[in-house]
């Protein structure tokens, strides 16, 4: 790629109009990064990266390959990787699987590439593909794999991990390397899976890779002795004059936004190189080039040719101190790519093109309400801003919506000129509440369930409170669409950005998931309810098995307002036999019920989300006898199992792990929590002398998971531990 050594004359802060292209919070653009997406559309190439898990992406490769390249770069994780550890708080499984997929939007935000995902659920570790196919359901992921691609239309497929080696890494590591191989044929093929192609065309991407390195050939000896002719090496890490920062540095960003993994990461200035092992399709025409033999210009397209004439001239026109003299030649060419009967390239580039326009002129557009959570059947105030920074005048017209009303329409802004509109948002009291769309129904141990066959593969659905309309400028019309967000300021953070949130009238949650109880226990269950609603004689009933016993039977609530967090209290006996089963809170208002809970995740490195779902716990009278009467626990990365061990009679004395006593022979047991190595490796490491005495004095102790990252074997407890390097996920 040409380098030009450019020089800033200031900064045009746009505020893109398509918001996931960015996320929530703006970013200011420079008019080097104009100049390098006027490049990008001169590139039409498309690559696929497939891999497991969230963190499995080669970061270092999709920010090579979207900025570099410049191609159209995703990254297909199979799972939201709902079975992994928390580091950053107390979420496991579902809500888990719901940090991860927004940590890697987060990513994709930096380093410039799109995000895809499967239906299948990361049920945890697996020593083997077939143990990982016969919990998933194969046919479905791989349906879901060739879809994507048939919607993607990659060029080029790059997997993470080596298809021909089960067994030596996590099973879902090679089995997605394993479904990438095969669909990489299927995507083509008219007569596999057919019922994709009434909206869908077949694909047959050129070429497949394997991303390796020296770690899968065992050391960096066997590697440099290893026969090299089907591998592509790429210098990965060039300096980014527009951004300031070379590859790798971006690469790093992208990686530390995998913080409930900790992965922080740092970056790195010097000279890299990443390998390609050729698989299938065409070979490159030459091993320094991914795309070589591809044609990735705008010839591939019929009636390509003066497109890219009109875009070649455009590059070479462009003026670092005055953007906007590219607006006429930016209008030009998007008439004749609005002419082109490749609907795939036409969609995708006028994107692109209009993002562009949008950042020269300055378009400053956001709509927001006052409040985060709006409850079905309820309305809120919409505040609009709009801001014209350029010295070109357009106008926008709003397009009429059922969900937002807004009170003024046609509205023309000259030079340096700002609107503020209202309008107002209507929540129907047929409208379905703010969740995840693959958490919406009940699925498998190995598989979500998504019935509408557009959703699938999307990390999240667009929000649909949307504010649509057309920007007008010269003779031609420019669509757009804002998502409706929560704009407030924090007195630490500034301005703060948050997806809007649609809640059920009312939210009914029991703290612990599961309730443990010995013969013919008593224990209090507390019901909190939340309502985003005015209700008036209401009864709040706890729903138990037959064979339990629940007191009082009910409680009325007089006057439940809007705002309101609330408690109360039931007392629940336990069978004398061993009894399992469901309890769930029903609230009933008028003959009508409800039961569902709202759940809230909130971290500052991501946008804040919510979980609806039917609240419901586990009552368990197992029918054991407990004789571990008291029991030390060392805090790890944040889990319940404390909780779950106080629950079966146990007294649970928590510590972190620089508090623990010197003398632990009082406890009948010692359990360590999840990661405890990974995020307090000091000051486990100074606990060893103590765990090795009491060990030695007869106690016992129970260690669970951590990983070898940056921890050597000799250190992960009393008794020697050889860990395998493939284990580690």
């Amino acid at each position: 790629m040409k380098k030009i050594l450019l020089f800033v004359c200031g900064i045009l802060i746009a505020y893109p109009i398509i918001a996931q292209e960015n996320r929530l919070t703006p970013k200011p653009v420079t008019t080097s990064q104009i100049f390098h997406d006027i490049e990008k559309l001169g590139f039409l190439g498309t690559v696929l990266y497939v891999a497991a898990h969230p963190d499995d992406e080669n970061t270092r490769l999709i920010s090579y390959l979207a900025n570099e390249r410049m191609a159209r770069t995703a990254y297909l994780s199979l799972t939201r990787g709902d079975g992994g550890q928390n580091l950053i708080g107390p979420q496991l499984r579902e809500q888990l699987g719901m940090i991860r997929t927004q940590e890697l939007l987060e990513a994709r935000n930096i380093d410039g590439g799109e995000q895809f995902f499967t239906r299948a659920n990361d049920f945890g570790y697996s020593k083997h593909p077939d143990e990982t196919i016969e919990i998933w359901n194969k046919t479905q992921v791989m349906e879901d794999v060739v879809r994507i691609i048939r919607q993607y239309r990659p060029d080029i497929i790059i997997n993470r991990f080596d298809h021909r080696t089960p067994g030596s890494t996590h099973g879902h590591h090679t089995t997605s390397a394993i479904f990438s191989v095969e669909a990489f044929k299927a995507a083509g093929d008219k007569n596999a899976f057919g019922n994709q192609l009434k909206t869908l065309e077949t694909w047959q991407p050129s070429r497949l890779f394997f991303n390796t390195s020296w770690w899968f050939y065992g050391s960096q000896e066997a590697f440099e002795q290893a026969d090299k002719k089907n591998l592509l090496a790429i210098n990965s890490n060039p300096f980014y004059d527009y951004k300031g920062l070379s590859n790798h540095e971006i690469a790093a960003l992208s990686r530390s936004e995998h913080k409930s993994q900790g992965f922080g990461s740092s970056g790195d200035r010097s000279p890299q190189k990443e390998y390609i092992e050729f698989i299938d399709g065409d070979f490159p025409t030459d091993k320094s080039d991914l795309f070589s033999g591809i044609n990735t210009t705008w010839t591939r397209v019929k009636g390509g040719k003066k497109i890219k004439d009109l875009h070649e001239n455009l590059v070479s026109n462009y003026d670092f101190k005055n953007p906007e003299a590219s607006i006429p030649s930016l209008l030009e060419l998007r008439s004749n790519i609005s002419k082109i009967k490749n609907d795939h390239w036409k969609t995708i580039k006028l994107k692109e093109i209009d993002h562009i326009l949008n950042n020269i002129l300055g378009i400053y557009m956001v709509a927001s309400t006052r409040n985060e959570q709006i409850a079905i059947g309820n309305e809120s105030d919409v505040f609009i801003e709009i801001t014209n920074r350029s010295k070109i005048d357009f106008s926008i017209e709003f397009i009429p919506s059922n969900l937002v009303e807004i009170k003024e329409n046609n509205i023309v802004l000259s030079e340096y000129e700002s609107k503020q509109l209202t309008g107002k948002l209507k929540v129907p009291s047929y409208f379905e509440t703010t969740t995840p769309y693959y958490l919406k129904q009940k699925g498998t141990i190995g598989m979500y369930v998504v019935n509408n066959p557009e959703q699938i593969g999307k990390p999240e659905l667009d929000s649909p409170f949307l504010v649509r309309g057309i920007i007008r400028i010269k003779d031609q019309a420019i669509p757009f669409k804002i998502p409706v967000i929560h704009k407030r300021t924090d007195p630490v953070r500034g301005e703060v950005r948050e997806p809007l949130q649609i809640t059920p009238e009312v939210s009914l949650s029991i703290d612990n998931p599961v309730f443990i109880f010995t013969q013919s226990q008593k224990q209090e269950i507390t019901i909190n309810v939340h309502a985003f609603k005015n209700f008036r004689n209401a009864k709040l009933e706890l729903c138990v098995p037959t064979d339990w016993k629940v007191k009082p039977e009910h409680i009325t609530i007089d006057d439940l307002l809007k705002g309101d967090q609330k408690q109360y209290n039931f007392i629940v006996t336990a069978p004398s036999q061993a009894s399992k089963g469901l309890a769930s809170a029903i609230l009933t208002v008028n003959d009508k019920s409800y039961t569902q809970e709202v759940i809230s995740i909130n971290y500052e490195h991501i946008p804040n989300q919510q979980w609806v779902r039917n609240n419901e716990v586990q009552l368990v009278q197992p029918g054991i006898t407990n004789f571990a009467n008291s029991v030390a626990y060392i805090n790890g990365a944040g889990d319940q199992v404390g909780q779950a061990i106080a629950a079966m009679g146990s007294q649970v004395s928590f510590f972190d792990p620089s508090e623990v006593p010197a003398n632990l022979s009082d406890y009948d047991a010692v359990v360590i929590g999840i990661r405890a190595f990974n995020v307090y490796k000091q000051e486990m490491a100074a606990l060893k002398d103590i765990l090795d005495t009491y060990v030695a004095s007869g106690g016992t102790l129970i260690m669970q998971y951590n990983t070898n990252r940056g921890i050597g074997d000799n250190e992960l407890g009393p008794l020697n531990i050889t860990l395998r390097e493939a284990c580690n996920r």
